[in-house]
């Protein structure tokens, strides 16, 4: 089993979600001819977060890791241990960011037993200047662009462990910014391919970052894809491809800096929406997955397809299920939870956008509160890119009073405390109405 992990990567730079400029004709093979996760979201929009949810199947607040700077602890199953318990060999390459320190202790790495990674992979490397730290601490550089480096690695990592059951988890940095140059540095000529070319409606209309940097990102985005199939590739070569699982996904998105200060920590699609596949036994010829899937449960649809018991530590639910049309019982909701640039809280229905925010808390030190006022509400059918905020409308009074509830109930299950929610002052529409079952949608 492969784990391939971008960071910071849209869903729509995908062919599959409409992009134009064929960056991902890799990805959109496998969704096409595996499963494709169509309505994928993360759970959290920040790095730490949605990885501790990844590695575990629990919500941050449930993991503890509800911001950035917090490790990872052992109090619940990880991937690798139960996949290491099932008698697979365990790997991990790349980007952690679930410890304390660099070079990573082997008690904060999640239970793999193999290890070429940093904790911070953008402070200890560059575009072209890829370190990184082995199982005993010792720094390794990788040649090459920081992308093919990772891969070459991976793709030495299958070869040697061809022969056993292995499950190899490999986590990039692209298209993440480099920190230290809030910059996003491509292969070269690849920034000069796509600046000034298909800009998403969201960008369009509100800017950002935006003319600055998306040139450089697609031509990240175009070189991950390319080494997802030279990854691919390897596989088949080796006679692995047929009977090993495959997931392509990522963290969380990046708005570039039009929905807040910088690039992610929103409940906007620019920030929520991922792109997913996977294919190999179970996923191929699984079609489109509409159903509202989150990162959460991508750890217990792993190890279900590996036919590894599910721990009931595990806040997800296996979707494949929902790759033979099994959709009784799906949730008709994700649900979100925001760090660091607030504390925040959102269900995303299939038609509707809801978020709430507690402004007397403190987002860096306070994961949670029991008092939240209304922030957001987009209709996502009308408005697929969120630019008119409903919230507040009296003809939409129904439509929040009813995600409301929904909300509460998410984060109840979540285990969270039911919190108190304020409603937005009352703003009068002009030519709007909800009917009663658009509320529901």
């Amino acid at each position: 089993m492969v784990v391939f992990f971008t960071d910071q990567q849209r869903w729509d730079t995908t062919g599959v979600h409409g992009n134009p400029l064929e960056l991902t004709p890799n990805f959109d093979r496998v969704a096409q001819r595996g499963t494709h996760l169509f309505n994928l979201f993360t759970c959290q929009p920040v790095c730490a977060p949605a990885r501790s949810c990844m590695q575990t199947g629990q919500y941050a607040t449930t993991t503890g890791v509800y911001r950035n700077g917090i490790p990872l602890s052992d109090a619940a199953p990880t991937l690798a241990q139960l996949f290491r318990g099932a008698g697979y060999r365990t790997g991990y390459i790349g980007k952690w960011h679930l410890a304390t320190r660099d070079p990573v202790p082997p008690d904060e790495r999640g239970g793999y037993q193999d290890w070429l990674a940093s904790n911070l992979l953008e402070f200890t490397s560059d575009a072209y200047q890829t370190t990184v730290y082995d199982t005993d601490e010792q720094a390794v550089s990788l040649p090459g662009y920081r992308v093919d480096a990772l891969t070459d690695a991976a793709i030495r990592y299958v070869d040697a462990h061809q022969a056993e059951p292995f499950f190899l988890f490999v986590s990039y940095l692209e298209p993440h910014h480099q920190n230290h140059l809030d910059d996003y540095p491509p292969p070269d000529g690849y920034r000069e391919r796509y600046t000034g070319r298909w800009i998403p409606p969201d960008l369009a209309a509100l800017g950002g970052s935006t003319h600055q940097h998306l040139g450089g990102y697609y031509g990240m985005v175009k070189r991950l894809d390319e080494a997802f199939g030279r990854l691919l590739d390897a596989l088949k070569s080796l006679r692995l491809l047929g009977n090993t699982v495959v997931l392509f996904t990522t963290d969380h998105g990046n708005h570039f800096k039009t929905r807040n200060a910088e690039y992610k920590r929103a409940p906007h699609e620019s920030a929520a929406r991922l792109p997913g596949a996977l294919i190999g036994p179970g996923f191929t010829g699984g079609g489109q997955v509409r159903s509202l899937v989150s990162l959460v449960d991508l750890p217990p649809t792993l190890l279900d397809a590996a036919g590894i018991p599910i721990p009931d530590t595990m806040q997800g639910r296996s979707v494949l299920p929902l790759t033979r049309g099994e959709t009784a019982g799906w949730p008709g909701e994700v649900f979100i939870q925001i760090s660091e640039s607030q504390v925040g809280r959102a269900v995303r229905t299939s038609r509707w956008k809801y978020s709430v925010s507690a402004p007397d808390k403190n987002p860096w030190t306070d994961s949670g509160s029991d008092h939240y006022v209304e922030e957001f509400l987009y209709d996502l059918a009308a408005d697929p890119y969120e630019l008119t905020n409903l919230i507040g409308l009296d003809s939409h009074q129904a439509v929040a009073a009813r995600l409301r509830e929904r909300l509460v109930r998410r984060m109840v299950a979540a285990g969270e405390a039911a919190p108190t929610i304020q409603p937005a002052p009352t703003r009068y529409a002009v030519q709007r109405v909800v009917s009663a079952a658009e509320v529901e949608a």
